[in-house]
């Protein structure tokens, strides 16, 4: 196969200069068919490839403003032997359109200007093919058409313009804000986009790092109350800064911020206000102000009154939308006792800055004189209101209580009193209007009304208009009306084993009168009953309670089982009421400790040794018999009911015929009437009131009395000591009555 090379002859503004001519073998070796001209960079080179095309980059001149198109550079192959039979053809971006070539020769030119900033490089295809068959003599190869930049793009400010702040009184060198431009320009190449800083207005109070952009202050102590706003005009330009390079600008705008290196003053020493002596309390009397050249809360003001005269009376606080003093009233203000008021004031900053401390106090004194101006002014009670009491029932025009008022201004007027109706509809109460001595106008009903509240008012005699009023509570006290008690029914017990002095009982006692609350009670023993009463007595503990103290030891209950102490109660009401109360006091069996055992009739039979089993079987003979006496009761009562009924239903009249003459109304009591009308009747033992009875012996022993036998029980049981004589009379006397 035959050795094929390629030639490429490259533009006029690439590295190679367009008398440059490089021929590439395909079999590796390198030959040099010409050398025209030298390098930009002053040397030479070569470049190796492996296949019959060689692509360089092609460079073309961007902005180019020729009338004729710009060269681009040439193809070639060697195949071509210069008899137009092979033909190039160019395909990729803008082939046709902004690129073309001849086909015949392999020239490239560009049709029109080329920007960089807008394409930096297009990327074709070429290709050599027969003329006549149109076949590829080589495969498609591609290469790149590079836009040559050049400076036709000054720097911008994309940011601007720019807005800062930095703090008043910053040292030299402090940071205030960075600004950037760019340049659109290659920054690969040359020196197009090298872009450098510089300050055009603004100096000697900024400066500006030429690379970075960095602003800072560039003068110390900058007062923000002298100049607050600067306007700093910043360049950046390309090529390094020399000339014939490009230049851009923006502005940017610096704020000197606040900081408290002021104090506030004030605008004069001394001020004078005045205020009338009937200026309310808490109300604003006077306004000063100190100004403070800061701002923001560097500018907030805090009034203090220095302590002395005046201070007492008088506050200060500020307003926070101005900055102004307020003084205001604390007391009450009185012409008559004080005319003016002298005091100091100081204004100082809220938030210091300590960094400026050293320049002075941060504070500003003035003095504050105020004067009291007289006002007529009403009457004014010694007291803000009054308390009075008084029993109900008491009589009327007693007098309850006083107010009192009286003029304190130069003229002192006297005063005159009266009640408003509006107070007292039913007129319960009067008052003397010379001496302010309230009293009573008819009785008064704690149960009805038990608190009135009336008004007084006070009039100047010689300026009616001025009036004051008080109000006036009454409380209607409760009489004393029912006597103490006992506050419960006290179940008291005293061992039989109890010591001398020893407290058995506490009780206490209860009131029906109100309030409960203040009721005090004293509790004693009858007068008689402390000489005849050996056995217990009263000691009253003070607290509304006494005790049941012992007198005495070796109580029995076989003896006595119960004893009564009488107690006499006093209250502490008006008047005092009194009353005697009874307290039951039960003897019971204790244990050694004071624990009682038992009160109840079983403790009586313990002693006689009767056991509890004997006592249940003694009740129940008692119950039984209790029960055969009303059986045999009933039964008697039942015959005796069907006698008289049988009787009754005999409705035949039997006759007995007897001899004897009849003996008048006499004749009623010979014989039982009964006999006639039931013969089977018979009375035995029934004797003529008309005849003298003879009188026999019955010799049949008298019916057995069942009560007897209950009768006798009891008896020895209530009298188990053996008095037997009474027992037995008692059984003898209901057996034979």
């Amino acid at each position: 196969r035959p050795r094929r090379t390629a030639t490429v002859l490259l533009g006029t503004h690439s590295p190679l200069q367009p008398s440059q001519v490089v021929s590439v073998c395909r079999t590796g070796r390198e030959h040099v068919r010409s050398l025209v001209g030298s390098m930009r960079n002053g040397a030479a080179g070569f470049q190796r490839v492996k296949r019959g095309w060689v692509w360089n980059q092609f460079f073309v001149l961007e902005e180019y403003m020729g009338s004729d198109p710009q060269y681009v550079g040439k193809l070639h192959t060697d195949l071509d032997k210069g008899d137009n039979a092979v033909k190039y053809t160019l395909s990729g971006e803008g082939a046709g359109s902004i690129f073309t070539i001849d086909q015949t020769t392999g020239d490239i030119h560009a049709l029109r200007s080329l920007d960089r900033e807008e394409k930096p490089y297009y990327t074709l295809r070429a290709q050599a093919v027969d003329i006549n068959t149109n076949r590829p003599l080589e495969p498609e190869s591609e290469f790149v058409i590079k836009v040559q930049d050049i400076n036709d793009n000054e720097p911008k400010f994309l940011e601007g313009p720019y807005t800062a702040s930095v703090p008043e009184m910053s040292p030299v060198g402090t940071y205030v804000t960075q600004v950037t431009a760019t340049d659109a320009d290659d920054p690969t190449y040359g020196n197009s986009a090298r872009v450098v800083y510089s300050i055009l207005h603004g100096q000697p109070y900024f400066s500006v790092d030429p690379k970075t952009g960095v602003i800072k202050t560039a003068l110390p102590n900058m007062d923000r109350e002298v100049k607050e706003q600067y306007q700093v005009l910043i360049q950046a330009k390309d090529m390094g800064g020399q000339l014939g390079g490009l230049a851009g600008t923006t502005t940017v705008n610096i704020t000197l911020s606040d900081v408290n290196d002021n104090p506030p003053r004030f605008s004069k020493s001394f001020f004078h206000l005045r205020v009338p002596e009937s200026s309310a309390v808490g109300s604003a009397v006077g306004r000063i102000k100190a100004h403070d050249l800061d701002i923001g809360k560097n500018a907030e003001v805090e009034y203090t009154i220095v302590p002395g005269d005046g201070g007492a009376m008088f506050d200060i606080t500020t307003n926070e939308h101005n900055q102004e003093g307020i003084i205001i009233l604390k007391r009450p203000l009185d012409y008559e006792t004080k005319k003016a008021y002298t005091f100091k004031v100081d204004a100082s900053n809220a938030h210091l800055d300590p960094r400026f401390q050293s320049f002075g106090a941060f504070k500003d004194t003035a003095t504050v004189k105020i004067n009291v101006l007289d006002v007529d002014e009403p009457p004014v009670f010694n007291k803000p209101s009054y308390v009075m009491d008084v029993y109900e029932d008491t009589p009327a025009g007693t007098i309850i209580g006083a107010v009192t008022a009286q003029d304190l201004d130069a003229s002192s007027s006297p005063v005159r009193y009266s009640i408003d109706w509006k107070s007292d509809l039913d007129s319960y109460f009067d008052i003397d209007p010379v001496e302010g001595t309230i009293s009573t106008n008819e009785l008064l009903d704690r149960e009805s009304i038990a608190q009135h509240n009336i008004s007084i008012v006070a009039t100047k005699l010689n300026s009616p208009v001025l009036t004051s009023r008080v109000a006036v509570t009454v409380h209607v006290l409760d009489i004393n009306e029912f006597p103490p008690e006992l506050a419960s029914p006290y179940e008291t017990f005293v061992c039989e084993n109890a010591k001398v002095g020893q407290v058995i009982q506490t009780f206490s006692a209860k009131d029906q009168d109100l309030p409960t609350s203040g009721q005090q009670f004293s509790f004693k023993s009858p007068k008689e009953d402390l000489k005849t009463n050996k056995n217990f007595t009263i000691r009253d503990f003070g607290n509304n309670t006494a005790g049941i103290v012992t007198k005495r030891s070796g109580f029995r209950r076989r003896l006595q089982e119960i004893y009564f102490l009488p107690v006499v109660i006093e209250d502490n009401g008006y008047p005092p009421k009194s009353s005697t109360g009874t307290l039951t006091i039960r003897v019971c069996g204790c244990e050694s400790d004071g624990s009682l055992l038992t009160c109840s009739a079983e403790a009586i039979f313990l002693p006689v040794g009767l056991s509890t089993g004997a006592l249940i079987a003694i009740l129940l003979c008692i119950i039984i018999l209790l029960v055969i006496v009303v059986l045999y009761v009933g039964l008697r009562r039942q015959k005796k009911k069907e006698t008289l009924m049988s009787s009754k239903e005999d409705i035949r009249d039997n006759v007995i015929h007897y001899d004897d003459e009849g003996g008048g109304e006499e004749d009623t009591h010979a014989f039982d009437m009964g006999t006639l009308r039931n013969p089977k009747v018979v009375k035995e033992n029934l004797y003529r009131r008309d005849v003298k009875p003879e009188l026999k012996r019955d010799p049949r022993p008298p019916p057995f009395n069942y009560l007897s036998i209950e009768c006798c029980f009891l008896s020895y049981i209530l009298f188990p000591l053996g008095e037997y004589a009474y027992t037995w009379k008692c059984c003898h006397f209901l057996q034979h009555p």
